[in-house]
């Protein structure tokens, strides 16, 4: 079991509010993931979570227990850090079977975790080396094992694939979001990359200064953001926004227009403008188009033959323009 309920929880450092007051469920077996800019407090939400971090207010339960005042080690969690914190003299098998030494498991019980943590993550072939003999994306596969041994009832990730480089973090994010479909485990997982929480959540938490700004599936996210905030920071390219007359056409004080729902034509549209940067990257273009309204983004397809300087026509998606009131909430 691994069902989470935050209840008012808050923090302040000193006089700094880092997290002003937060409400949220996490039910058993979920992908949960918390997403912001730096700084926005997702890091400290989860080490709350976990314990490291002491609540100025509020309550923590998990499974229906109030952990609030609790160790780390009595919570059930098992964290995933961004530095893999392994020992560099341990083996792969020493180091997952860490955790179990040092609460007295019994030498045959650990050995069988260790080999099964090991065929889970493709380790078996690795169990007899150091860290230091491991690729990135491996090191942190044995961290996950480290992790699995316990048999928590969550998963925390806090920030795991920042240190890896494009391509491996691509595949690690497959390998994660396998891992929970087979552990059926809680998974509550850190980002600032907008694009790993889209892959990998069931439910995104989206946050801006310590606040929760929406909760929702990446869909949900995607289609109906409820204020500025989510709308800009979800989707990749981000969303186009305009002011003034254009907006005000909409009944709205700005629009939102996803450069996916933008259609370009060499011949007649809603906006004429010029294109700057063409960025061809085979199956998508990404055009930044100049035009009277302000420079619009627009992914297009791989075949669209424009380029530095040529005069396009943009239409919006009339079925797919998002409005928002002056207070920023979605209209």
């Amino acid at each position: 079991m691994g069902k989470i309920a935050l209840n008012k929880v808050s923090k302040s450092f000193g006089a700094t509010m880092i997290i002003p007051q937060i409400d949220l469920d996490i039910e058993d077996g979920e992908f949960v993931v918390f997403v912001g800019p730096s700084g926005c407090g997702k890091s400290t939400l989860l080490r709350l979570i976990a314990g490291l971090e002491d609540t100025t207010s509020g309550t923590i339960r998990i499974d229906g227990r109030d952990v609030t005042g609790e160790a780390p080690a009595k919570r059930k969690l098992a964290m995933v850090f961004q530095s893999y914190a392994l020992y560099p003299h341990m083996t792969v098998r020493n180091n997952i079977a860490f955790p179990l030494k040092m609460a007295g498991e019994d030498k045959v019980v650990m050995d069988r975790k260790v080999t099964e943590a090991a065929r889970i993550l493709n380790l078996t072939n690795y169990l007899d080396r150091r860290p230091g003999q491991l690729s990135g994306g491996q090191r942190q596969r044995v961290a996950i094992g480290r992790a699995i041994v316990r048999q928590p009832s969550a998963f925390l990730f806090d920030e795991p694939l920042s240190n890896l480089d494009a391509a491996l973090r691509g595949t690690m994010r497959l390998e994660i979001s396998e891992l929970h479909h087979q552990l059926k485990t809680t998974m509550i997982y850190v980002t600032h990359d907008q694009i790993e929480a889209m892959t990998m959540a069931d439910k995104i938490v989206v946050l801006n200064a310590g606040n929760i700004e929406q909760v929702g599936s990446p869909l949900d996210l995607y289609r109906s953001p409820k204020n500025l905030f989510v709308a800009g920071f979800i989707g990749s390219p981000k969303m186009n926004f305009l002011e003034g007359e254009t907006a005000a056409r909409y009944g709205a004080a700005t629009i939102g227009i996803r450069p996916e729902h933008v259609r370009i034509s060499t011949s007649a549209g809603d906006w004429k403008g010029t294109v700057g940067v063409a960025e061809h990257l085979g199956a998508d273009t990404f055009l930044h188009v100049h035009t009277d309204v302000g420079t619009i983004n627009v992914r297009a397809g791989g075949e669209v033959d424009v380029h530095h300087g040529d005069t396009v026509y943009l239409t919006p998606d009339p079925t797919k323009v998002h409005r928002f009131g002056a207070d920023g909430r979605a209209l």
